[in-house]
């Protein structure tokens, strides 16, 4: 495993993030805060619609805020043009999602593999790496398996594998226990917390889960636009 990097850090300063209705902007996110550094984890909770899934988009780079700042490890994601972007993307945060999105083509270490392809050909290291992660996430006997010879549970933990692959500095969970019975949640909660602080990553999960939420250092609402804990 990569040691962890106590050097992460995300600065969100004065995020606004409105979308047009018929009538006038549905704004979802009101000069919104947030600072997190290495090892810290929040669970944000909210009603359905309170705008959690729309401030995960935007603290993975893939919509951008109205107004307001992020800054991940000192750069500002959004200056950035569009190659180097989906570079920083690559490189700094990791995405982990209810319905894990594992290539149904591709075989466990594959899967694992996948944030290397920008890069060309996995290298030895690469390979080196996401066979840790495999063993960590107790599956070395399931590297040549499909995504279809897996149960639920063991889908979440090779996307959790998958996120942390290129050490981010991010981990972006959006209710990554969501389609998992109780036993099997509680059990990836347990490996996702205990691999993000072992990599020293900030953790920010978006659930509806009480017990995942409990599992979190920090427990954030979303109300008006605005995170309140």
């Amino acid at each position: 495993m990569n040691d962890p990097q106590p050097n992460n850090e995300l600065t969100v300063t004065d995020l606004s993030k409105s979308f047009p209705t018929a009538d006038e902007p549905l704004q979802v996110l009101k000069n919104l805060s947030l600072e997190l550094n290495g090892g810290d984890s929040v669970a944000i909770v909210g009603p359905s619609g309170s705008g959690k899934s729309t401030l995960l988009q935007i603290l993975g780079t893939l919509d951008h805020p109205d107004s307001g700042q992020v800054m991940i490890d000192g750069v500002d994601p959004f200056k950035l043009d569009e190659k180097k972007l989906a570079a920083f993307r690559n490189q700094k945060i990791g995405f982990v999602f209810q319905d894990h999105h594992l290539l149904p083509q591709l075989t466990v270490i594959e899967n694992v593999l996948i944030p290397t392809i920008a890069d060309g050909k996995p290298s030895k290291d690469d390979l080196q790496r996401a066979t840790e992660l495999i063993h960590s996430i107790g599956l070395s006997d399931r590297l040549g398996h499909l995504p279809s010879e897996l149960s639920g549970g063991e889908r979440e933990r090779v996307a959790i594998a998958r996120s942390l692959l290129m050490n981010p500095t991010l981990i972006l969970a959006d209710e990554p226990t969501g389609n998992l019975d109780r036993t099997t949640a509680d059990a990836v909660t347990e490996l996702l917390i205990e691999l993000q602080q072992a990599q020293g990553a900030i953790l920010i999960t978006v659930t509806h889960s009480d017990a995942l939420a409990n599992a979190m250092k920090r427990r954030l609402e979303l109300v008006d636009g605005q995170l309140v804990g």
